[in-house]
């Protein structure tokens, strides 16, 4: 098994579905993807696909042939080990050096959509990418379960890394939380209300849309920030977001006064004004479709 990075773009013709499979010409890459299953490798945007740089950090279960077209193939990605960094990390480093090892400034194997890269380069982009951002927004409720903290700290033994720190949930759920209450602002996305308390933390919570039993990913666009309330109601089906992000309410779940202190005015989800920390609309269909009760 070998680490590697995989490039990403907004403007692919490549038929890539981010966080689930990740399309290839089989001439210039099978050798190298085949490499990697079982493994994990970190996703590139350069500035065709947003200028995002090493971005998220997933593990490759299997590669399987397009149906389609015999010279293309599919990494089949792990959808629950999906984990958004906390810093999106440049191509560079402060000092000029580029993360990747050996990596020219330009050109050459820059243009390569799938580069092979060893443990040391690999540690370094994550730890970099999942250091710790505790800001207004994104620090914890308080020292219970809902919010457990969990210092980042990559060991020399990068096997370590890969099996106590990248699957570790309670890492995992520290580091979502933190990333959906920055993207909302420590705002519930349902009330607009940002609720502090008296030591500043906020009180909004980071609800996944696809829950963590049913695989659903670390990744903002699987997340919104929500009261506790709202919260709770959000898991059970009781509220739903639409495709036009209208707020939906389960037929006799909420009297009407109290849903209209709950939900701002519109009732419209509030939403991060960059494109990428928005729901993505495949989490939402499967909560409409799994989970709401209307």
């Amino acid at each position: 098994m070998v680490k590697a990075v995989f490039i990403a773009s907004s403007h692919s013709h490549y038929k890539d579905r981010p966080g689930e499979v990740y399309h290839f010409p089989k001439r210039q890459y099978m050798s190298r993807v085949a490499q990697t299953v079982g493994d994990w490798v970190i996703f590139y945007a350069g500035r065709m696909g947003g200028n995002r740089g090493y971005y998220a950090v997933q593990r490759v279960e299997k590669v399987v042939d397009d149906p389609a077209d015999a010279t293309h193939a599919y990494a089949i990605l792990d959808r629950s080990t999906l984990l958004d960094f906390e810093n999106e990390v440049p191509r560079v480093d402060s000092l000029g050096n580029t993360y990747e090892s050996g990596l020219p400034p330009t050109g050459g194997v820059n243009a390569s959509a799938v580069r092979l890269i060893s443990d040391a380069d690999f540690s370094r982009i994550v730890n970099e990418g999942m250091r710790e951002v505790s800001d207004a927004e994104a620090i914890p409720r308080h020292d219970g379960f809902s919010d457990i903290q969990a210092p980042f700290h990559v060991p020399s033994d990068f096997s370590e890394v890969r099996e106590r720190i990248l699957t570790s949930r309670a890492f995992r759920d520290a580091s979502f939380a933190r990333q959906v209450k920055r993207a909302y602002q420590a705002r519930c996305a349902m009330s607009g209300l940002e609720l502090r308390n008296g030591g500043g933390r906020p009180e909004v919570e980071a609800a996944h849309i696809v829950p963590v039993s049913e695989n659903g990913p670390d990744s903002v666009q699987n997340g919104i920030a929500l009261s506790g309330t709202i919260h709770w109601m959000f898991d059970r089906g009781l509220v739903s977001v639409d495709e036009d992000l209208s707020i939906l309410i389960a037929k006799d779940s909420v009297a009407a006064p109290v849903a209209d202190r709950l939900f701002t005015p519109e009732r419209k989800l509030i939403v991060p004004d960059t494109l990428t920390l928005r729901p993505h609309e495949k989490f939402l269909n499967w909560h409409r479709a799994n989970r709401f009760k209307g």
